[in-house]
């Protein structure tokens, strides 16, 4: 089939969406959890992954590589066509989402020094 395959562009986009919303269980567990002060090995576990997660995308020169796996199946200049999310999260998504995992790892460090 390959560059308008619907079918592999589907999984892709499945895959993709179902990676998103594992990261945003991962981030917003770090914000509850420096919010509420409950420091627990489950915060480092996230900050490492969410690290991980950073220099993948270091790597790929900002780039998911699901989102280059997908870009063979697909022509669309689309922000969201890797992926089931509306176009506006799809463009924004790295500046919302490092912006939270900055305010979280600032309440962190607050919280490092005032315990």
């Amino acid at each position: 089939m390959g560059a308008n395959d619907p079918i592999k562009l589907i999984f892709i986009k499945l895959f993709h969406t179902l990676i998103w919303v594992f990261f945003n269980v991962v981030i917003f567990y770090l914000l509850y959890a420096v919010v509420l002060g409950e420091i627990d090995k489950w915060v480092w576990i996230c900050l490492s992954l969410i690290l991980l997660e950073g220099l993948v995308l270091l790597i790929f020169k900002t780039f998911c590589p699901i989102t280059l796996i997908a870009r063979k199946y697909s022509q669309s200049e689309k922000s969201n066509f890797d992926i089931y999310l509306p176009e506006w999260l799809a463009k924004y998504n790295k500046t919302i989402y490092t912006a939270i995992v900055a305010v979280a790892v600032i309440i962190l460090i607050y919280r490092l020094i005032n315990t």
